[in-house]
């Protein structure tokens, strides 16, 4: 994903939630300066089928789907419901909002994090980047990528695992525990997860696949902030 190509989409975001460019290329100046560049080759899924795990309510009936893909590429908490079903991660996403401990714990065992800097999570950066084993940090933005720090594309962290496996090269994506329509979520977090049902259509169409997560669906997606 270019930053050329993203940055429409990056600015709608922001229109949409009244949120400050200039808090998340400060929060990605803060990252930069914690850690080192990431060796992408750690993260190679070349021709592999790879499970975006979600961290929604059905995910611990549906583990058993991310443990038949060749990879798994988790959400925030779906880490921890994977993991108590048994089913390991290949990397974790996250702007350490919930389980930054979870976080840690991986890269000590040696699996990447893609952790992630914005304007609201300056301090939980700050806090906790320092303590991870440097070398499994994979640094995020999503403003203008800049030294380490990375844009991949996408928003929340489960749309963004989903737009980091198709740029490690995953042939096919399958989606658990996304629960689009989960009525126990918060009027902030429902918004965010209309944007992560937009994304995911517009990364479907420039992979020219189709998620199974988005069918049934499609009709109803607001694409007129999408450059397709």
């Amino acid at each position: 994903m270019e930053f050329c190509t993203w940055e429409p989409v990056y600015e709608a975001i922001l229109a949409d939630f009244g949120y400050d460019r200039r808090g998340d290329e400060r929060a990605r100046d803060v990252l930069a300066d914690l850690v080192g560049s990431f060796d992408m080759a750690e993260l190679d899924f070349t021709d592999q089928r790879v499970a975006i795990a979600g961290a929604g309510p059905s995910l611990a009936a549906e583990a058993d789907r991310a443990a038949a893909a060749d990879a798994v590429i988790a959400a925030s908490t779906a880490v921890d419901t994977l993991r108590e079903e048994g089913v390991a991660v290949d990397c974790m996403v996250t702007d350490l909002d919930k389980n930054p401990g979870t976080a840690l714990d991986l890269t000590d065992q040696g699996i990447p994090v893609a952790t992630h800097a914005h304007g609201d999570n300056v301090a939980a950066v700050r806090e906790w980047v320092p303590r991870f084993t440097d070398e499994q940090v994979l640094p995020t933005t999503q403003a203008e990528p800049g030294g380490p720090v990375e844009n991949f594309g996408g928003f929340t962290d489960g749309d963004r695992a989903a737009f980091l496996a198709g740029h490690v090269g995953a042939a096919e994506l399958t989606f658990v525990g996304w629960d689009f329509d989960d009525p126990g979520v918060s009027e902030a977090k429902g918004r965010k997860l209309t944007w992560a049902e937009r994304l995911l259509y517009w990364l479907e169409q420039r992979r020219d696949e189709r998620f199974d997560v988005l069918d049934g669906r499609r009709d109803g997606i607001d694409v007129s902030m999408l450059p397709i």
